[in-house]
């Protein structure tokens, strides 16, 4: 048996996060829910809308598509999401993901394991509006001199 109370979060408890695009929600975080493995929440992302290219030094990514049609760079290259499709988006592996539909489009991610501190979790390497962000202190991340794990889309 163990001490860790349960916890229900709602998206409508969670603020968005719309700094990097999107409508980002961490809804099961150590914070809100006690976790300590990792954190879950929903993005959603309007008609035209993106959310900014960044990487995971700590954590690989799992993330699954409930609704609309996304696009998703891994490392640069494009790959097509749609409803009832998932992809496991490996550490440090750069990633951005744009609304290609007509329609909002929402997917639900997991990280894990958790950074040692919260700030050094995400790393973003570009702005909400897709301008690169300087690469200080960041030499043998994906994409900046050390090759990336593969990344693959299974619907």
């Amino acid at each position: 048996m163990t001490d860790q109370q349960v916890r229900i979060v709602s998206l409508g408890d969670i603020p968005p996060n719309t700094r990097r695009g999107g409508d980002l929600r961490a809804l099961l975080t150590p914070t809100t829910a006690g976790s300590t493995s990792g954190f879950m929440g929903v993005a959603i992302v309007q008609p035209g809308d993106r959310i900014a290219e960044h990487y995971h030094p700590y954590s690989e990514e799992f993330v699954y598509v409930t609704d609309g049609a996304l696009e998703v760079d891994l490392d640069g290259a494009p790959h097509a999401l749609s409803v009832g499709q998932g992809v496991l988006i490996p550490q440090n592996v750069r990633h951005r993901f744009r609304n290609v539909g007509d329609v909002e489009a929402r997917i639900v991610f997991h990280l894990g394991p958790l950074a040692p501190r919260p700030e050094l979790g995400h790393v973003d390497t570009e702005d909400a509006e897709g301008n690169a962000l300087p690469l200080d202190g960041h030499a043998g991340c994906a994409g900046h001199g050390r090759p990336a794990a593969a990344a693959e889309v299974v619907s």
